[in-house]
């Protein structure tokens, strides 16, 4: 029976399995905002360790932030101390920040993307449930707790069980007016809230086929609303195309002749 890319993905990143079946399960990327990580990092002072490979952690603040004038100081004192400690741990820790007024600030869920930091066939996390999003670039991307944030700060690894998977397929051409997101809440009305609690998500189709990156991005982002632990497209020419020349990606044309 043939293999799906989600467990071509996942079996590769396996480092071990434990006789209850948890896995020990290697994380290529780790995305930190502000408002899951102070926990996690108060944790690593607590016991002595730094992160095992500060190359692989990007850190940005995204939630409780201005979104008109970053210039003013952030009023709200619990979003300013949030922001102020993500801020302190990534310079005690030397690992990449992208603060308030970086030119590389935004939604970290965007950003990833949009600078190559994200790739096909990576395994990626984030304290944040919308870290499916990632899924559209071809990657496992799911969300962790603080716990959890903490353990892939000092291993570069979590403990996982294995998702089941779904496929879903969606055929035809769309007409005008209906977008990405309609087809995510399509799904979600007939799958519910909780229809996927359990699985992974993988998309597949004519229509998917044809949808543009960002749309890619949406559905994906969407995955949890009905209860999925991930949703992911399967990289294709449209994939490749959006990485080209992206700062982070310069092996764009090597993934296309190697998936």
């Amino acid at each position: 029976m043939s293999k799906t890319l989600f467990e071509k993905i996942w079996e590769k990143h396996v480092v071990d399995t434990l006789p209850d079946g948890t896995i020990q399960f290697y994380i290529d990327r780790l995305y930190c905002h502000e408002v899951t990580s102070p926990q996690a990092f108060a944790g690593l002072r607590a016991r002595g360790l730094k992160p095992f490979r500060p190359e692989q952690i990007t850190c940005m603040p995204d939630h409780n932030i201005p979104t008109l004038n970053q210039e003013k100081p952030i009023e709200d004192p619990v979003s300013k101390n949030q922001v102020d400690t993500l801020e302190k741990n990534a310079k005690d820790f030397n690992l990449t920040y992208y603060g308030l007024q970086h030119p590389k600030n935004g939604i970290i869920h965007v950003v990833g993307p949009e600078t190559g930091l994200t790739q096909p066939g990576m395994t990626i996390v984030c304290g944040d449930s919308h870290t499916s999003t990632h899924g559209a670039m071809g990657a496992i991307a799911f969300g962790i707790g603080t716990s959890e944030v903490e353990m892939t700060l000092a291993t570069q690894c979590i403990m996982q069980r294995k998702p089941k998977t779904m496929r879903i397929t969606i055929d035809g051409q769309r007409k005008p007016g209906v977008t990405a997101k309609d087809f995510a809440l399509y799904i979600i009305s007939k799958m519910t809230t909780g229809g996927a609690t359990g699985y992974f998500v993988e998309y597949a189709g004519e229509a998917i086929r044809n949808t543009t990156m960002e749309e890619r991005l949406t559905i994906c982002n969407l995955s949890i609303e009905m209860g999925a632990r991930g949703g992911m497209i399967a990289p294709d020419q449209v994939t490749f195309d959006y990485l080209k020349d992206r700062e982070f990606s310069p092996r764009a044309e090597a993934w296309e002749k190697k998936l």
